[in-house]
């Protein structure tokens, strides 16, 4: 299958875009070269047949501007759980052929994973703090130190591809909930390696100090459920 540069969206995703790159809302937010402003509510009666995927747009973010639903804005697309779209993707916002929408399931409440601290340091930097941690948080550590999965699971992107989270993880732990790793030394774990809870997945490498030009040894974890995220000191077991 063709790679493009993958633009992850944690079905509303966005890791927070980090270091020198521009910020977006993070790794499931489509990114490209241009900012755009805020989408406009689009009135009922006036839904165009497609929509073009624009930077910084998520999946979330286009089926609430037309009044859809995310689980049926993907059926109709194929895209699956709806964890990737890419800038300038041709969206469709209907159903094929023009039938009518199917009743939305109701989805069950899922528990989360049972978590655990992905590295043994210090927090640094906590959720919400900074434009760097607008979703998730740094802990820091020192280079090289072990960066380990929190929750078993499926890797579902192990690249370099978003300028700004340098060596970048993303494993998805069951149809809710995703977790991410940023700013590592190297990868150790490939797309599509299942890995266990607490296995090492990476080594930490340095990213960019909020409010500062200064880098450290650091990693930066998300947790999100439903693609928006959630504070991880919130879901992570008291130390």
């Amino acid at each position: 299958m063709t790679r493009q540069l993958p633009c992850i969206l944690f079905l509303a995703l966005g890791l927070a875009a980090c270091g020198t790159a521009e910020r977006g809302s993070g790794p499931g937010t489509a990114r490209g070269a241009s900012k755009t402003s805020p989408a406009v509510p689009v009135k009922p009666g006036s839904r165009p047949q497609y929509h073009l995927v624009r930077s910084g747009e998520t999946l979330y973010s286009i089926a609430r501007r037309y009044g859809l639903d995310v689980k049926q804005l993907a059926a109709w697309n194929r895209l699956g759980d709806g964890t990737i779209i890419h800038v300038n993707q041709r969206l469709r916002l209907s159903p094929p052929g023009g039938a009518a929408s199917p009743p939305v399931p109701q989805v069950a409440v899922e528990a989360p994973p049972r978590w655990q601290w992905p590295v043994s340091g210090t927090v640094l930097s906590r959720y919400g703090e900074s434009p760097l941690t607008a979703s998730g948080i740094q802990i820091g550590g020192r280079p090289g130190d072990p960066v380990r999965a929190a929750a078993a699971g499926q890797v579902v992107y192990s690249g370099n591809g978003l300028i700004g989270y340098g060596e970048l993880l993303i494993i998805k732990h069951s149809d809710n909930w995703l977790s991410a790793y940023g700013y590592n030394q190297a990868r150790l774990v490939a797309e599509g390696e299942r890995v266990s809870a607490g296995q090492q997945i990476a080594r930490m490498g340095e990213g960019p100090v909020p409010g500062g030009t200064t880098r450290r040894a650091m990693l930066h974890f998300e947790i999100r459920r439903i693609g928006q995220p959630l504070d991880p000191l919130g879901q992570l077991p008291a130390r």
